[in-house]
């Protein structure tokens, strides 16, 4: 079976679109960052080591730290989705990232967002 194009696409050329996205609603770079850390467990130094050397998607979440112990507490519809029927485990993860940053843009708190 063939790779899903965002399993090798690099985070380097996703991650813009993210805080674009954020910020075109009055959000910040920093809450991106601080969504990333908290879903994958990477600081901001490896974060930007990641955006350096382009690292794919597919390594990305393959090398996180540690998925936050939270992660299912993460539900709902992304892209059509229900995030937790979703079967292919890196999807899942790409969509719950996919879905922290849609709940920033749309305006919840922090605290929500990281399920405290």
């Amino acid at each position: 079976m063939e790779k899903h194009r965002i399993y090798t696409t690099s985070f380097a050329s996703v991650y813009p679109h993210y805080v674009a996205k954020a910020e075109k609603k009055g959000r910040t770079k920093e809450e991106v960052d601080t969504i990333i850390s908290w879903l994958t467990g990477y600081n901001q130094q490896q974060l930007q080591k990641i955006i350096d050397n382009k690292t794919d998607f597919e390594t990305f979440f393959a090398e996180a730290p540690q998925l936050n112990q939270n992660v299912s507490k993460i539900t709902g519809v992304i892209c059509g989705y229900r995030i937790e029927d979703i079967e292919d485990k890196l999807m899942q993860k790409i969509r719950y990232l996919d879905k922290l940053i849609d709940e920033l843009a749309k305006g919840k708190a922090m605290e929500k967002i990281l399920r405290n």
